[in-house]
């Protein structure tokens, strides 16, 4: 199927704890993708087509990011992420999908394998964190990335952009831009986000993990390549590989490569019918 036959559809599904933005492409058997903090589906704009073109292909904004209805504050956490998906995707009635996710959405896409195990076929972690007790114990109470204090003369917009600015493809606008529209929209989830991850007892889900799993390891990306292998060999048979130039927004930085490597991937473990 050719791209420009290809239309991404938005809209709303409600479920029980939150009110559920998609954006949707492609036809045949269905792969939910999973966002970074803190983005939205627009992550996946460029990727959507791609992989639309042998899938249903469906990316959801978690729940207080994007265009996601919020869950009170205190409630927050990769659990109810991951549940929240499982709303939705019991909304759509899927009861089986492959699920893709990158830093934040690899973490949520790692607990939604590891609870329902029947429910996921196969997974793509892209960047996915390591969270153990070290890093737990070494996160608690510290200052998180995307962590502004807002001021009236707009100072905390460029302290935002120039916070994010190295972990990005050097000279470039339109990938910071379509990032700070995404952490603006996202209020104090923006860092609270990065905090949730923090949170996370990782090192007990991923051994729980039964499905066929690929890691992307965005060699560029400073926070997630060193632990990608740590990750790989958590899970049973996971394989990885390593994405040369990629960095921290590597699904819209490089959208062809990141859907080549998941279509090589669900090629094998997921066939298109």
């Amino acid at each position: 199927m050719s791209d420009r036959h290809l239309v991404t559809e938005r809209r709303f599904v409600a479920t029980p704890r939150a009110r559920i933005h998609v954006a949707t492409a492609g036809e045949g058997r269905p792969v939910l993708l999973l966002h970074q903090t803190p983005r939205s589906w627009d992550e996946y704009r460029d990727v959507l087509p791609l992989i639309g073109r042998h899938y249903r292909t469906i990316a959801m904004d978690t729940a207080g990011f994007g265009d996601s209805a919020a869950l009170p504050f205190e409630d927050n956490s990769i659990e109810a992420w991951c549940a929240c998906a499982f709303d939705l995707l019991d909304a759509l009635e899927l009861p089986k999908v492959a699920i893709v996710g990158h830093h934040t959405g690899a973490a949520i896409a790692i607990e939604m394998a590891a609870a329902k195990p029947e429910r996921i076929v196969a997974a793509v972690l892209s960047a996915p964190p390591y969270v153990d007790a070290e890093r737990r114990a070494n996160a608690a109470g510290k200052r998180v990335v995307d962590e502004v204090t807002p001021d009236a003369d707009g100072s905390h917009l460029v302290a935002l952009w120039q916070m994010r600015q190295p972990d990005y493809p050097a000279g470039g606008i339109d990938l910071l831009d379509r990032f700070i529209v995404d952490a603006l929209k996202a209020g104090p989830l923006a860092a609270e986000g990065h905090r949730v991850v923090n949170g996370y007892a990782m090192e007990t889900r991923l051994p729980l993990v039964r499905c066929p799993v690929k890691v992307l390891a965005p060699a560029a990306d400073p926070h997630a390549f060193p632990v990608a292998g740590k990750v790989a060999g958590a899970i049973s048979g996971a394989s990885i590989v390593e994405i040369a130039g990629a960095m921290v927004p590597f699904p819209d930085q490089m959208p062809e490569v990141f859907a080549e490597a998941v279509l090589a991937f669900l090629a094998r473990e997921y066939p298109p019918r």
